[in-house]
């Protein structure tokens, strides 16, 4: 069915500067780095943001148009899942709260794989509470010093750069002495170290920050209005985290398909009915992640992001458990317990031991389930919030 109307008119733009893009530089002879430039420079990288930022400002929901044709074309990508926390947070969290001049420095990079962002949010003492975080930058001239520990920081062994919450101001309340860097993880004062996980690998790490700097200019948004800047970043991350994966694929397809080869004395009818259970709400995060796709494309994110992920953490537990049972003996082995430091999670590329260990985590990663439950009870129900004693008391006097 052709499509009416000025979607018809960008689509036909778009096929044509696609089309103009391949004439310029074939995939078969040009060099992976030098096509994704050329992309981000058409325009086409991603087609909602402003020109000049890899876009052309028009409605998100086109960007299937490019991405389809440039992949029947054979032309390389840029590697979004390497790259998920700048893609899927730092991206959004710089178009919303960063200066034109920040913009103009920070996308391009990010956006072509020149640089790897991580995320400096969680802390030892902070736990679930980020507005407590204690790490602290100083001004210092036109520059900040950093100093603090960060933990459970995914890509931190990759990152180039950093989301930085830092407590400015220990004379205010806790939510109102934080302010959010962008900051260069390639600096001394910067130490990543690994942080091995149940499943025996380090895709987790700790960091030290210890006089680290960064510059002024690298700050998004006010002093001391970290928070906001931060709940942007959060909001972004759960709904990179919580998209549902297309029909009877991810965790579910690898379930589905252990149960059509299960022995027989697996498949049982109570694991049937729990096989199509999981399926309804295998769909139902899919269908939910259709809407909050459509409620992006109108600037317009809601709740749904914090639903979705703790529905994905759910399932995928809940995925992972049964998968074990169908596979019976054999999935109770694992394959070795070598430290490895991961680019990225692979869920469906490991055995069966992988990713029933690994999916523990899916309600501790992005927020917590019980965070999210509070958000959902506070923010979409409308239910009392919690009782806050430290609410207007001053961070640097709260008991630690």
């Amino acid at each position: 069915m052709t499509t009416a109307g000025p979607a018809a008119g960008h689509r036909a733009d778009l096929e044509a500067r696609v089309d103009a893009l391949l004439a310029a530089h074939d995939p078969a002879t040009t060099e992976r780095q030098a096509f994704l430039d050329a992309r981000y420079d058409a325009g086409l990288a991603w087609v909602h943001v402003p020109e000049g930022h890899g876009g052309l400002g028009l409605p998100r929901a086109l960007q299937p148009v490019v991405d389809d044709r440039l992949g029947a074309a054979g032309a390389p990508d840029n590697d979004p899942r390497r790259n998920g926390i700048g893609l899927g947070m730092a991206a959004p969290t710089i178009l919303a709260f960063g200066t034109p001049a920040q913009q103009e420095r920070l996308l391009r990079p990010l956006w072509t794989g020149r640089e790897i962002w991580c995320q400096l949010f969680s802390e030892p003492g902070a736990g679930s509470d980020l507005a407590a975080v204690a790490t602290r930058a100083i001004p210092d001239g036109d520059r900040w010093r950093v100093t603090g520990q960060k933990v459970w920081t995914s890509s931190a062994h990759l990152a180039d750069r950093a989301l930085l919450l830092a407590r400015t101001d220990p004379d205010a309340p806790k939510h109102r002495g934080l302010t959010y860097f962008a900051l260069d993880m390639r600096q001394p004062g910067v130490e990543v170290r690994p942080l091995r996980q149940l499943t025996g690998e380090a895709e987790f790490n700790e960091v030290f920050l210890t006089d680290a700097v960064v510059d002024d200019a690298d700050r998004l948004g006010d002093v001391g209005a970290g928070w906001q800047v931060a709940n942007a970043t959060l909001m972004s991350e759960r709904v990179a985290i919580g998209s549902g994966a297309a029909r009877e694929a991810g965790m579910l397809g690898v379930v589905a398909d252990a149960w059509r080869t299960a022995p027989s004395g697996h498949r049982t009818a109570d694991a049937h009915q729990r096989l199509l259970r999981l399926w309804v709400e295998s769909e139902a995060l899919r269908t939910t992640g259709m809407r909050l796709a459509q409620k992006l494309a109108a600037g317009a994110p809601g709740p749904e992001g914090s639903a979705m992920k703790l529905g994905f953490a759910r399932l995928a537990q809940q995925l992972s458990s049964l998968e074990v049972e169908l596979r019976g003996d054999d999935g109770l082995r694992y394959d070795d317990w070598t430290l490895r430091r991961p680019d990225q999670v692979d869920m469906t590329g490991r055995d069966t031991g992988y990713r029933y260990l690994r999916a523990k985590g899916n309600s501790i990663e992005g927020g917590t389930s019980e965070v999210l439950r509070n958000i959902i009870a506070e923010r979409v129900l409308g239910l009392p919030s919690e009782h806050r004693v430290d609410k207007d008391v001053a961070w640097k006097d709260l008991p630690r």
